[in-house]
């Protein structure tokens, strides 16, 4: 059950969104919710960033939302809520708790995983442990020692969090998103832009080989000229494709 629930100050038509907290390992976290009576498929955005930068907002939400779906994204540890994010570590247990509490509030709907930027991690490293129906990573990270490679600025906060990729190599491995991926793996769509300088196209490329390698439905989607966020028009074209995605996806699981 949800701890508490509170209401934000945003609607998409006639359904409210929420603020709920809820039980992950032994603490309380946060996510945000565009709720749903009787929903008949959950999208569970998996955000980017760290603390303030990247948090999630109802118009992210709104983005993937229609009449039939429930569409939730967590916090993550540390933010609004109790504990530390540890960036794709034990903050993982905050995507599968989540996953365990929507079954357990609506059974067995199709859940897709949506993982965007620093997304990618915790959606590759959880979709196939969850039972996703399929997992969206959009300009995600796909390998972790691509990014620390790629993001000097960012190794500060690497260091601290996990270590050294050529020291702590169990910490890094642990968090190498592609890597994880196994042959009886549900369907993958990548999204990426090609002037991405935040999480560069490599990881997309990286993620479409490993998943040729293990024969894994999948489809790429590349957008010429496109960088981290996408202009409108080439936005509204890749959510009309994700939601004709998540329709093929749960047909084929039918059949």
């Amino acid at each position: 059950m949800w701890l508490s629930k509170t209401r934000v100050a945003a609607d998409y038509f006639d359904r409210g969104f929420y603020e709920v907290t809820y039980q992950s390992d032994d603490l309380e976290v946060t996510a945000m919710l565009l709720d749903h009576s009787a929903p008949e498929r959950i999208v569970i955005y998996l955000r980017g960033g760290k603390g303030g930068v990247g948090m999630v907002r109802p118009v992210r939400l709104m983005q993937f939302a229609n009449s039939q779906t429930l569409v939730v994204g967590p916090y993550y540890r540390g933010t609004k809520g109790q504990g530390k994010d540890e960036f794709g570590g034990a903050d993982l247990e905050d995507v599968r708790a989540l996953v365990r509490e929507l079954r357990r509030r609506y059974g067995d709907l199709p859940i897709h995983l949506i993982g965007f930027s620093r997304g990618g991690i915790q959606g590759l490293l959880t979709y196939q442990d969850v039972g996703a129906t399929s997992f969206i990573s959009w300009g995600g990270v796909s390998d972790i020692y691509y990014m620390y490679e790629e993001r000097p600025d960012l190794r500060g906060m690497m260091k601290r969090l996990i270590g050294k990729p050529d020291v702590d190599h169990e910490g890094y491995n642990k968090r190498n998103g592609y890597m994880h991926v196994t042959e009886d793996s549900p369907p993958v769509m990548i999204i990426h832009g090609t002037d991405d300088m935040q999480v560069g196209i490599e990881h997309a490329y990286i993620l479409e080989k490993r998943l040729k390698e293990l024969d894994v439905p999948y489809e790429l989607h590349i957008y010429e000229g496109e960088g981290h966020v996408f202009t409108p028009p080439n936005e509204r074209d890749i959510l009309g494709k994700i939601q004709e995605w998540m329709n093929k996806v749960e047909q084929n699981r039918k059949t």
